[in-house]
């Protein structure tokens, strides 16, 4: 009985400390977006309820918690305001709290979405200690997991980061062929590869003969597209977890989630144009450092890295760029 009192205890402070922490946002109602004229007749046929099985269907995963909740909502906001056919869109929301659906009603009040919990004791034993205490975070790791949680009938979906903002219209992303492959994204391949990982791994052949004859590049996780039909038939979960697991038993890289995506993916990426990922924003760890945009076309600006447009914008301390967040920011500061 005791134990029973104390479980109930511990869910009761977990819904206190998650109503207080929804208290804090409160955010405006967004106008409503309706598709375009030049959306096809097929298209038009799921305007009313829709379920997510639905063929014509874009499907865009995003997570939700209380420290990035301002920067989920503003790239929301950003992609329907960008697309042709923002009906057509359907949001899957990979949560970790409670109480964030009716948060996300309330603001986008016709948009089509749903809510997945996704259980943090699930990768907990397997995160390592990263250079930034975000990259811990268990939520971060939830991307790992979206062929399981989603339903089966969704087949390809966009992965994006919390903390950016689409200028284009996210069909066109959606439409990018993966050439056979699993996942999409933005490679480069000028990075210095070998930096991801560290001296023992590269001194031991069984683990870095992994990426003969691959020509591995880095890309960047926060924007991917992925084919769920063949991740789910080749079990790329468990391949991402066995290298977590070989983690934690003698340390071969540095960087949260990112790393066991290269040893599982690069060199097997379909490529996608940069314009779809101008990342590195957030001053690549170094607080206080504001960067430019990489030359050529943009449709997607990311604040990857330690500092957030928002956070930058309140304390008065904005980067240039972050003014080009600002407009899809729909918290309430009066509030």
């Amino acid at each position: 009985m005791l134990w029973i009192m104390r479980l109930s205890g511990f869910f009761s402070a977990a819904m206190i400390t998650a109503v207080d922490s929804l208290n804090r946002f409160s955010f405006r109602k967004s106008s409503a977006f309706r598709n375009a004229g030049e959306c096809s007749a097929s298209d038009k046929r799921i305007l009313g309820k829709t379920g997510v099985c639905d063929p014509f269907l874009v499907h865009v995963a995003i997570t939700l918690d209380f420290e990035y909740l301002r920067g989920s909502i503003a790239a929301v906001h950003s992609i329907l305001q960008h697309s042709s056919c923002p009906e057509n869109i359907f949001f899957h929301f990979l949560v970790s709290e409670t109480n964030l659906e009716t948060l996300v009603r309330s603001t986008f009040p016709q948009l089509k979405f749903k809510v997945y919990y996704f259980d943090p004791e699930i990768v907990r034993g397997l995160i390592s200690t990263s250079v930034r205490q975000a990259l811990e975070q268990p939520l971060n790791y939830a991307r790992n997991y979206l062929a399981d949680l989603l339903e089966p009938c969704v087949h390809r979906v966009i992965y994006l980061d919390s903390d950016l903002v689409v200028v284009d219209d996210i069909s066109k992303l959606w439409t990018t062929s993966l050439g056979g492959r699993t996942i999409g994204a933005p490679e480069y391949c000028h990075a210095n590869f070998t930096k991801y990982f560290t001296a023992s791994f590269w001194s031991e052949e069984g683990f870095s003969g992994t990426f003969t004859g691959r020509n591995p590049c880095y890309f960047n996780t926060g924007v991917m597209v992925i084919d769920l039909v063949k991740w789910r038939r080749f079990g790329y979960t468990k391949r991402i977890e066995r290298w977590m697991q070989i983690q934690k038993s003698g340390r071969i890289y540095e960087l949260g989630s990112l790393p066991p995506f290269l040893l599982v993916f690069a060199g097997h990426v379909a490529p996608i144009d940069h314009r779809w990922n101008q990342h590195g924003l957030g001053g690549d760890n170094v607080r206080g450092s504001c960067r430019d945009l990489h030359a050529g076309p943009v449709s997607l600006l990311h604040w990857s890295g330690s500092g957030k447009p928002w956070l930058r914008l309140d304390t008065k301390r904005p980067c240039p760029l972050d003014a080009l967040w600002a407009p899809y920011d729909l918290y309430d500061h009066l509030s």
